[in-house]
């Protein structure tokens, strides 16, 4: 971490440390979880970072991944409607419409209306966009790979079976959890 002045900051205490300082003032805590919790939590922070830092390079922002990201698993001609694509992304038509208009700006997506129904408006991916999205496909491919180089394919396989089991079980007990609580851009 680093400051403002580019002097390093504070280090982030251990798992073992920030453990350990739950449990005293938490008596309650389960270690196990908690380092489970932790960890996951953190890994996903810096995974984030390392997205982040991915999309950067390719001159695209996390919002903008996600919006190509959506288009793309939609199918094949990667057209949706800006309503549609609010929804899934978890965005206010607002957020979706500011998006939409950046991208559209970059050359990234096209807006026109639906030739079968003049009222509706369809966003395209183009093919700079996906051009982008196979970019970032291709570097978040490496960073995975390198990411999980220390576990053999069947630990892999072990640990992606359990992380789905938590996922289902958040998914079910918080369903509505899968889009933003606030809009990010």
């Amino acid at each position: 971490m680093s400051d403002t002045t580019g002097q390093p900051g504070p280090q982030e205490p251990s798992l073992d440390e920030q453990i350990a300082a739950y449990q005293r003032e938490f008596r309650d805590l389960d270690p196990q979880v908690e380092q489970v919790v932790s960890a996951l939590g953190r890994l996903n922070r810096r995974m984030n970072v390392a997205y982040g830092r991915q999309l950067a390079t390719l001159g695209i922002s996390n919002a903008e991944w996600e919006v190509l990201k959506t288009l793309v698993l939609n199918g094949a001609p990667y057209r949706l409607g800006p309503g549609e694509l609010a929804k899934r992304l978890g965005l206010t038509p607002a957020a979706m419409t500011h998006r939409i208009d950046r991208m559209a700006g970059e050359g990234l997506v096209t807006r026109d209306r639906d030739e079968t129904n003049r009222v509706r408006v369809i966003v395209e991916l183009t093919d700079e966009g996906r051009t982008k999205w196979l970019e970032a496909m291709r570097m978040a491919t490496a960073f995975e790979g390198d990411l999980l180089q220390d576990l053999a394919p069947e630990e892999r396989g072990v640990l992606g079976d359990m992380l789905i089991r938590v996922l289902r079980r958040v998914e079910h007990a918080q369903p509505d959890a899968g889009g933003r609580l606030t809009d990010l851009d």
